[in-house]
């Protein structure tokens, strides 16, 4: 249960970073363009590249615990890219270009169905009545 609750606790602080940084960052750019979900993507890869490295499954300096409250609690609440990249990277890394390659293009392209299909599901319970 406390595994629970510290993955919890890091998921609501990355959840917290992820909507100032984005926030600031829109703010601060006044375009069209996303940037604010943009920088948070590309940092909480950055992170979780760092972080898996640096605290590996037989790492000295960091528990189990440790590395999921960072990993799984902070960098998922701060965003699912990060560990999206990471997997696809472990795939290339262990020689499997091919499925790297399969997961990338199917969860962009799914996704992508995904929220079209979720728009259309609630679009009918958002027309006035």
């Amino acid at each position: 249960m406390t595994l629970y609750l510290l993955i919890a606790l890091g998921g609501a602080l990355g959840s917290m970073a992820r909507y100032w940084l984005s926030t600031l960052i829109d703010t601060q750019a006044g375009s069209a363009f996303p940037w604010g979900t943009f920088c948070v993507n590309v940092s909480g890869c950055i992170a979780i590249g760092f972080l898996a490295t640096w605290t590996g499954p037989v790492s000295r300096h960091f528990t189990h615990e440790t590395r999921l409250f960072f990993m799984t609690g902070i960098c998922g609440g701060f965003t699912t890219f990060s560990a999206f990249s990471l997997q696809t990277l472990n795939l290339i890394r262990e020689g499997d270009s091919l499925r790297a390659g399969a997961y990338v293009i199917s969860s962009v392209v799914l996704c992508l169905a995904g929220v079209w299909l979720g728009h259309l599901l609630a679009a009918p319970f958002t027309r006035a009545s």
